[in-house]
């Protein structure tokens, strides 16, 4: 068993230390980058102020768009690009949106902006009458073109151990 262990540690420092290799599936892509609304430039998101993200490609852990865009890039490199709504968070869905009588939030006096969580799911609270709230299960970015300024800080080889577990470990991954 040490000796298995042994030889993880030295696979995982060999592929930590492999500045080539390119973000393809089974890779750990590590990332600083910010996301903007192209229309008015507003950040909605950035990992600048905190750890890089890790993820494991191919594993369904990134919007469909964010990581087929890295595909190829290296250690390094910086990408900007703009990805539609479908590519994101897809498109707003009218049927996703569904007017709640106020009685079933329970002790909540719902406003509207809050996010609330329910057992299909989070939901954001859009309108607030008398009898009835609206509540809309769509992503808050869904319908809207998406923009990413990316730097890869990393790029590694993914150890067998996170292609059977589906995700990243490690700093900026799953820790356990």
């Amino acid at each position: 068993m040490l000796l298995k262990s042994l030889d993880e540690w030295l696979k995982n420092i060999l592929q930590r230390g492999n500045t080539m290799t390119e973000i393809n599936k089974n890779t750990v892509a590590i990332v600083h980058y910010t996301g903007t609304l192209p229309d008015t430039g507003e950040i909605f998101d950035s990992s600048l102020d905190r750890e890089p993200l890790a993820f494991l490609v191919g594993h369904n852990q990134m919007i469909p768009g964010f990581e087929r865009e890295l595909m190829g890039s290296k250690t390094g490199d910086k990408i900007e690009f703009t990805l539609s709504a479908q590519d994101a968070y897809g498109e707003h869905n009218p049927d996703a949106v569904q007017e709640v009588p106020i009685e079933m939030f329970g002790g909540i006096s719902p406003e509207v902006g809050m996010t609330l969580m329910s057992d299909l799911g989070p939901f954001r609270v859009t309108e607030v009458g008398e009898e009835l709230a609206t509540a809309d299960f769509n992503h808050a970015l869904a319908g809207k073109s998406l923009t990413f300024n990316v730097e890869v800080i990393e790029v590694r080889t993914a150890t067998d151990e996170e292609i059977s577990h589906g995700h990243a470990h490690g700093p900026g991954g799953v820790e356990h």
